[in-house]
């Protein structure tokens, strides 16, 4: 396997494992079980391709048959490894779907490996 198929092996697996398994997401069950999440890979490394992988993917979404393809998780390995540069990046992300007319026709859902609680210790 290469590093883009072992990243979706990767992720499909925390999908099923945590956020359908401790039920995080009550809404990510149905699309999983129906085939409608697409999982998109970005290795570029940096902000700059990655929201213009956001961007490409956004657009795929909002002209794909919601029956195909109802949710996209957009995983960027390497990228980020401080959670407060991702939390930076966020609203860069939400300024894309400003630019692309699509605030509150989609919902950007981040997760980062290293998020945690205010205060707490772990």
């Amino acid at each position: 396997m290469n590093s883009e198929e072992i990243a979706i092996a990767d992720t499909r697996r925390w999908l099923e494992r945590a956020v359908i398994g401790l039920n995080l997401c009550p809404f990510a069950k149905g699309p999983h079980v129906k085939g409608q999440i697409h999982v998109a890979v970005c290795s570029s490394g940096g902000g700059a391709a990655l929201l213009t992988a956001l961007e490409d993917e956004l657009q795929a979404l909002v002209e794909a048959d919601p029956s195909e393809r109802e949710t996209v998780l957009l995983v960027a390995p390497g990228s980020f490894d401080d959670f407060l540069d991702f939390n930076d990046f966020l609203g860069e992300a939400e300024q894309v779907l400003g630019r692309l007319d699509l605030e509150g026709v989609i919902q950007i859902a981040p997760f980062h490996p290293r998020f945690q609680f205010a205060g707490t210790d772990c």
